[in-house]
């Protein structure tokens, strides 16, 4: 990886959010079948069958990597080299034929995630970072804005009911100190924060594939992205999340959240 150049990266990156997307975009409003998994979450052939093609194209462009996946689980995690995959960010959405759904694919070295992709293939709209190469929507360099203050902030979350009862107290404090707040939206919100129309996200109970993407595009574009005790995110993190389009406003999200 060390001789890999940024443009084959990111070469490599459309290659896996194209072979995604053109899976999943014939079965979108259509009659499906909807299965649910063990945590209660929805999971479709759509989700199935997008991992697939993610992971066949991995295994002939890369084959020594780590891959981790929300549908078809994880292998050689111990790699210097991880890709991690949510093929569908966001399936309520998809099963209800809303498009802020997303693909997330992301690539991480040594624990630390330093390339993010968000796509969503309905809109047509994909947000990719690289480490110290910035963060582009459909190609175009994006930043995001500033707000150093909650009170002038646009914030969101999935839903309220994923955060336990201490950290559903938290949010409503939260929530009632912002100027605006958005509900659902997954991934895409945070694509939001990196394209200068959100200030911030928090959230609770995320797994590594629901996570590991967002950092890098968020980052990338100028943003903060932690955990709730401010330590960047890693694949051992714990899953809690503060993102931010600007550093001062994420300094008083985590005094709010302590």
């Amino acid at each position: 990886m060390s001789t890999e150049a940024p443009s084959d990266l990111i070469e490599l990156a459309n290659r896996l959010a194209d072979a995604g997307g053109d899976v999943i975009r014939p079965y979108f409003r259509q009659p499906i079948a909807i299965d649910t998994k063990v945590d209660a979450s929805p999971v479709t052939i759509a989700d199935r069958e997008a991992e697939q093609a993610i992971r066949a194209v991995l295994a002939a462009a890369r084959p020594d990597d780590g891959i981790i996946g929300e549908e078809f689980g994880s292998e050689k995690t111990g790699a210097e080299y991880v890709w991690v995959i949510d093929p569908i960010d966001g399936t309520k959405s998809f099963i209800t034929g809303r498009p802020i759904f997303g693909t997330l694919i992301a690539l991480v070295c040594n624990g630390a995630p330093i390339l993010g992709v968000i796509d969503q293939p309905i809109g047509g709209e994909r947000w990719i970072g690289l480490r110290g190469h910035g963060a582009t929507l459909n190609g175009n360099p994006i930043r995001v804005r500033e707000c150093p203050t909650l009170a002038d902030a646009t914030i969101g979350t999935t839903a309220p009911d994923l955060f336990d009862l201490t950290g559903a107290k938290t949010w409503k404090q939260t929530a009632a100190a912002a100027r605006h707040v958005v509900y659902g939206g997954d991934c895409y919100t945070y694509a939001q924060i990196a394209t200068g129309l959100v200030d911030a996200v928090v959230e609770a109970g995320l797994q590594t594939y629901d996570f590991a993407a967002l950092a890098p595009v968020v980052e990338e574009a100028g943003g903060v992205v932690t955990d709730w005790q401010g330590n960047p995110l890693t694949l051992a993190s714990d899953g809690t999340i503060v993102a931010c389009g600007d550093a001062r406003l994420h300094a008083e999200l985590l005094d709010l959240l302590h």
